[in-house]
């Protein structure tokens, strides 16, 4: 049986869609509130390892596997560098080009919110990627270790 116990597995099921709703709200909420793109895509990365964690690499790798991982990761960079870019083209790097509303709003800040959500897919995805890439690492050294003590 591969994952946890039975108690972890529930909770995590219990747990999971409140961790990725409050990642989200965190990343759109971020220029109103404490946090922004990078809290929320670590979030998002944590909420991924838990999966992981309880369940097994099969099944998270079923939700997220690491060619998607890697395809967001490159997305969020592609996105945040072409708002850089489309700011730059308007006068400065990062220029707000997008016309504020409300205060307090969700559209209230142009740009931010748009960079936010690049950044939690940038932050995210790496983050994943990266456990994954250290569990893979880690499972062979082991593997190399075993095989030469056998020796």
């Amino acid at each position: 049986m591969e994952g946890m116990t039975f108690i972890v597995k529930t909770i995590t099921k219990l747990l999971i869609g409140a961790i990725f709703l409050f990642a989200i709200y965190i990343t759109f909420y971020g220029h109103l509130t404490p946090g922004g793109g990078f809290a929320g895509g670590i979030m998002l990365a944590c909420g991924f390892i838990l999966l992981t964690l309880a369940f097994g690499k099969k099944m998270s790798l079923g939700k997220l596997s690491d060619f998607w991982a890697s395809l967001i990761d490159n997305l969020g960079a592609i996105t945040f560098w072409s708002i850089g870019m489309l700011g730059y083209l308007s006068g400065y790097f990062f220029m707000n080009f997008i016309e504020k509303s409300n205060p307090f709003g969700l559209f209230s800040s142009g740009t931010i919110l748009i960079s936010n959500i690049a950044i939690c897919l940038k932050v995210g995805s790496s983050i994943f990627a990266v456990f994954l890439a250290l569990t893979i690492f880690g499972r062979f050294i082991s593997d190399l270790i075993a095989s030469e003590d056998e020796d």
